[in-house]
């Protein structure tokens, strides 16, 4: 599997799969979850709508893992993943690995064989950049996955930093 790790704007990449940082309502919010809504368009929100109405009617777990279509973006599916919230005083490491192996696992399914991943919690949910880089690159690696492409798009220079470092 190759790893590319690049600073830019995810809803851009071609791909068969985008994940979203998602929040567990599934219906859209800030960040790479509002990006992604607004580039794709409503057909993305509907299928969130439908997901909630037949599995998901309490929210996603953090940690899980859901696909829909991708609406107007240049990919089949969007992976919606919801990351855990960074906390001091409570060890959530392994939920945010689960999003990534959870992703690929959804993108197994699907048949992707390429996949754009944001640095999922390292945003708004307050995960320190250096951390949430270090779980990606080691989860993905350690991951059994049929995906060939695995891409880090990443949308500020300090997460890319981070991202680089860690890449060793």
């Amino acid at each position: 599997m190759g790893i590319t790790i690049l600073e830019g704007d995810i809803t851009r990449q071609s791909v068969d799969a985008i994940v979203n940082a998602a929040n567990s309502s599934l219906l859209g919010g800030g960040g790479v979850d509002g990006a992604i809504h607004r580039a794709g368009g409503p057909a993305i929100l509907d299928a969130c709508r439908d997901l909630r109405a037949s599995r998901y009617g309490r929210g996603l777990p953090t940690g899980q893992a859901v696909a829909t279509t991708a609406g107007r973006l240049d990919a089949r599916w969007v992976i919606h993943t919801v990351g855990p919230v960074y906390s001091a005083e409570e060890e959530r490491s392994a939920l945010l690995a689960s999003c990534y192996r959870e992703s690929l696992r959804v993108a197994d399914g699907l048949g992707a064989r390429s996949v754009a991943f944001p640095a999922v919690s390292a945003g708004v949910y307050g995960w320190p950049a250096d951390s949430a880089a270090r779980i990606a690159l080691d989860t993905v690696r350690a991951t059994a996955t049929e995906v060939d492409d695995v891409r880090f798009v990443l949308f500020t220079d300090e997460v890319y930093a981070a991202f680089d470092r860690a890449r060793g």
